[in-house]
């Protein structure tokens, strides 16, 4: 029986997909897989019976990847299951700060009281004139499941769509409407934009993307908006824009103490992907996502380690091996096979910075003292056996 733990409450759509052969507990230290969502992780204790952790969205930054990665567990995400969400909040952003409707809606709120509002609307409305957004030219850096989706909804607002991603994968590029303008550097965006829109992870190349040094660049009047992570923007560079005039809007879905009240800054409470909607796919996902590696040994989707997809475990006995990305593994585990009379059926393996991850399909079991030696080879992190 697999045990399944959820750090923060999951949609009961994606629990549904748990196989009969799974429970749910409540002790973090006896499962196998863990579901979370935004459950700080970095100061727990990660137990050897630990295989794997989803994550229901798609930042991980929550997870200690790379202690994960040391001790062999798997940590995975769910790309694009929320994107659509997102998509719409940010296309949200552009309209808020092309016209003022947040202005517009506190001005009725402070006049409801007033007999004549309708007559004194007319006069007042004239303070909350905005732009429309056809014809403005939209700049996204990075193409993936969400920028791509704000991409081609753009081009129905007529808005000229400039896109910029070094990592663009040919599945994306496939989806991307022919109209927008892929560019080979962010500063073309900077530079030729009157809307900026960041869709990229956060890694250590892209913390402060958005800097004072990018801003100079920018048109005046620019609008900014920040719907993946707040540290991906220099904060306090954009309120020196915003109070230089370079900057006309920051649109951002992180609220924190630099930038909540102030002038020029529009905050939504991190609301990208809290739509029913979105947290249902999320949680399909992570469990989908979850069983495959427990039942199969199978990776899709992973943050610390690599895709890595052998079908369903059929055979014998199915060995999957963790281990550091350094030569001579596979062929320590192909020769410890060959010694004890063990016939590899088919294997898989792959790499992904530091770490591998091989799959290997066995026509017979094997024995714990098969599996210790295996776990005793140079670079080897983690066994596991799963046996039909």
């Amino acid at each position: 029986m697999a045990k399944i733990n959820c750090l923060n409450p999951i949609a009961q759509v994606g629990l549904d997909n748990l196989p009969a052969n799974y429970e749910l507990t409540d002790d973090f230290a006896a499962a196998q897989g863990v579901l979370v969502r935004s459950a700080k992780m970095h100061d727990m204790e990660l137990s050897d019976n630990l295989l794997a952790i989803a994550r229901a969205g798609a930042g991980v930054n929550n997870i200690p990847l790379d202690k994960c990665a040391q001790k062999g567990i798997v940590v995975f995400n769910t790309p694009g299951a929320n994107a659509n969400g997102v998509k719409e909040l940010v296309i949200a952003g552009m309209l808020m700060a092309a016209r003022d409707i947040v202005g517009g809606i506190e001005w009725v709120q402070a006049n409801k009281d007033d007999a004549d509002i309708a007559k004194d609307m007319e006069k007042a409305k004239k303070a909350f004139a905005g732009y429309e957004l056809k014809g403005k030219k939209l700049g996204i850096i990075g193409l993936g499941a969400i920028g791509i989706l704000v991409a081609n909804t753009a081009r129905h607002f007529g808005m000229e769509v400039y896109g910029c991603d070094p990592f663009l994968s040919v599945n994306n590029a496939l989806k991307l409407s022919r109209d927008v303008k892929v560019v080979g550097s962010n500063d073309e965006i900077f530079q030729t934009c009157d809307y900026i829109t960041v869709h990229v992870p956060l890694m250590d190349s892209t913390k402060g993307l958005i800097n004072k040094a990018a801003i100079d660049q920018m048109k005046d009047g620019v609008v900014i908006l920040n719907f993946a992570r707040d540290i991906l923007c220099d904060e306090e560079a954009v309120l020196a824009g915003i109070e230089s005039g370079k900057i006309r809007k920051y649109v951002s879905d992180f609220p924190n103490a630099t930038t909540a009240g102030k002038k020029g800054v529009i905050l939504t409470p991190h609301l990208g992907a809290s739509t029913e909607e979105s947290e249902d796919n999320c949680a399909v996902m992570a469990v989908d996502e979850i069983v495959d590696f427990i039942d199969n040994g199978n990776i899709r989707n992973s943050v610390n380690y690599p895709a890595v997809n052998l079908g369903p475990a059929t055979m014998p006995a199915r060995v999957c091996v963790a281990h550091k990305n350094i030569p001579n593994v596979i062929s320590g585990f192909t020769s410890l096979a060959g010694a004890n009379g063990v016939n590899i059926e088919n294997m898989v393996s792959a790499s992904r910075g530091e770490y591998s991850y091989a799959i290997f399909d066995l026509t017979s079991k094997v024995t714990e003292d098969f599996v210790e030696k295996a776990e005793a080879l140079e670079g080897v992190l983690k066994v596991r056996v799963i046996e039909k």
